[in-house]
This record gives C-alpha cells, structure tokens and sequence, in this order.
C-alpha cells in the first residue's frame, strides 16, 4: 500500500489499523536539538481523543504516546522520531456483520476493488483513528514552527445551517477550546451544541466547516510551480477522512468580486512591505507574503447512522443496515486539532525546504 507518507524534509509516515493492536509512525527530518514538552504532545492528542464529550464518541481510549527513537535527554537528536500508541478499546466483533456488506459512503467497497482484500473493523486503515498519528506529528512541527514565532489555530466555523459570521481577525482565538464544540464565540457554540444534540438524537450526522490561522509565517515559503503552499495546504486538507472541500483566503468567494476588489495593495508599516487587505489569504503564486495564512476547510456528516439504509452485499444482494457502536455525530470538535496539525506539517516542510533555497 502506497501513500502511508507526507512530506518531503519534515516527513510523517503512519501505520496501523483501527482495531489493530496499535497505530504509530515515524517523524524524519526533524532537526537535532528540539526541546520536546511531552506534555504538549499528550495534549494535543487529548484534543482529538474520543470520549471527550457528550457530543463525541464514547469510544475509550487513553491514546498515550510513546516514543521509541530520535528523542534523547528531552531533545531531538536529529534521527527518526518513531512512536506508537495502543488501541486499548479494540472492539472487533462490533463490525463482524459489515464483513459481507458495504456501508453507504465508506470505503468498504473501493478498498476491495483496489486490494482485493478489506479490514472491515473499523474500516482499517481508512478508519479516521489513523489521525491520531497526524497529531503526534503535527505537535513536534508546532514546537519546531514555535521556535520561529508561528502559531497554527483551527476553530469550528460552521456546523450544518450555524455559521459563525465573525471573521478570524475579530475573534479571540484563544477561547476555541472553551466550548466542546471549539467554536471561539460562546452564543454561536451554543447554538451549535444544541444543533448536534438534536441531529444525534434522531440518529443522523452533520458536517460542517473549520476555518484555520496561522500567524507569523515569513514571506518566501512555497515552491512553485507544483508545491505551491496552498496547493500543499489543500492535499493535507483533503488527505483528512471525511473532508469535501478547501478553500483559501476569499476563496470561491472571490469569483464574485473585481480585480479592483479582490487586489491586495503592497503598503509599508514598520519599516516592511505588507498588504492593506488580505484577500489572497497570506500566499500569492503559491508563496506565502509575511501576512496571515488563512483557510476553510469542508467536512461532510459522518457517514454512519444511526438510521436504517439500503444498500448491496457481496453478492449483489438488497440489504438494510444500522449503524451500530459508537460514533461521532459530528467529527468537526475532534478534527480541530487534526486541522491543525496538518498545516504544521506544511508549514515546517516549507520552512525547512525554504532554507535551502538560496545562500544567503
């Protein structure tokens, strides 16, 4: 199986299954000399763990890191950082009836197609448990991007038909964990959490949106013509189980306005070039300007119910299924910090590809 890697510096390769004995992976090219907070790291999968919430799973898994290499005395030593983290709440037999069957909007059917063979507990490796090691990665970037003052910060934007109209640079984004939902403003949090209370109790799911910032990014990073920063920041987006769309600064917003409208106008502040707007989201020809990098991210509804639905065995057969177990009515206050974590692998890629790119 392909595509288990991301990254071309900073690199993050996962395994695992999710009813296996344990997922992990393997963090290389950090650099040597990187002081970890293990309680950082642990934090942020805390963030992403199931059971946190009544609007989550109840799944129980502790999701304790451990760290097998590359981490000597506290800081990174410059080899591979492997690590694992134990399934501790295997439950197989939870998914004997779904051996045969092929759930409606999983990926039951096209893994057969491909492999010929599927792990239908949990759906293996396309299970969203796989994300977890993305933390664990994306943590260690947020220390090495830390070092250099840039700060990566998700929130839930939207969550079915509740948007949260307030712009990223008029909210304290320092308030998203606050509410479960991770939504930064409390009246639309509520708002949200009664809409995902309601829709779990009529056994049915809802998307959403999650809009992320990161804040102190230098200019220059970026490679064009095919790893354009946002073309890296959309792949690690849509790479996420469950998301259907991303979009940067305005976005498909933009198709609406002028170029008069939609143009940033270069000014000077503090004795550096800045933009007086940032309609182009921080990147323009696929490098960032030294302005804020900002984008939304589309997550449809979880695709199992709690809800009797057609579909086809193996046979070809007319079957009804219902979901069955413990699943997240909405994914969007887990996937806040998966969000996250994502865009810090782009970015220490970038950072660290950037510094080869010229002398001086």
């Amino acid at each position: 199986m392909a595509g288990n890697s991301f990254g071309t510096l900073f690199k993050l390769s996962t395994f695992g299954e999710s009813h296996g004995e344990a997922i992990g992976g393997m963090i290389d090219g950090c650099p040597a000399g990187l002081l970890i907070d293990f309680d950082f790291v642990q934090h942020e999968l805390d963030r992403r763990k199931p059971g946190q919430s009544n609007i989550t799973t109840q799944r129980r898994e502790s999701d304790r890191v451990k760290f097998l290499s590359g981490i000597f005395e506290g800081k990174t030593t410059g080899a591979p950082i492997g690590f694992t983290i134990e399934n501790e709440n295997q439950k197989p037999a939870d998914y004997d009836h779904l051996k045969d069957t092929y759930r409606p909007n999983h990926a039951d059917y096209t893994y057969e197609q491909k492999y010929g063979i599927r792990d239908y507990r949990g759906g293996g490796r396309s299970s969203a448990r796989e994300t977890a090691c993305r933390v664990v990665g994306g943590a260690i970037a947020k220390l090495l991007l830390a070092h250099y003052h840039i700060q990566v910060q998700a929130y839930v934007s939207t969550v079915g038909h509740v948007i949260l109209e307030k712009t990223y640079n008029s909210l304290d984004l320092s308030k998203t964990d606050d509410s479960i939902v991770r939504c930064p403003d409390a009246e639309t949090a509520d708002r949200m959490i009664g809409l995902i209370e309601a829709t779990r109790k009529a056994g049915d799911t809802v998307g959403g949106i999650i809009t992320c910032v990161i804040n102190g990014c230098p200019a220059g990073l970026g490679e064009p013509v095919f790893d354009r920063l946002h073309a890296d920041l959309g792949k690690a987006m849509l790479s996420i189980n469950a998301v259907k769309g991303f979009e940067y600064g305005e976005g498909f917003r933009s198709v609406h306005l002028k170029g008069s409208e939609m143009n940033d106008r270069f000014v000077s502040k503090e004795d550096a070039v800045h933009t007086a707007t940032n309609h182009s989201g921080g990147i323009q020809g696929g490098i960032s300007n030294g302005e804020a990098i900002y984008f939304n991210v589309a997550f449809k509804p979880v695709a199992t119910i709690m809800q009797k639905q057609h579909s086809l065995d193996k046979k070809g057969n007319d079957i009804i299924l219902e979901g069955r177990g413990r699943h997240d009515p909405c994914v969007l206050p887990r996937a806040v910090p998966i969000v996250e974590s994502m865009a810090a692998l782009v970015i220490a890629d970038h950072l660290l590809r950037h510094k080869t790119s010229r002398i001086n």
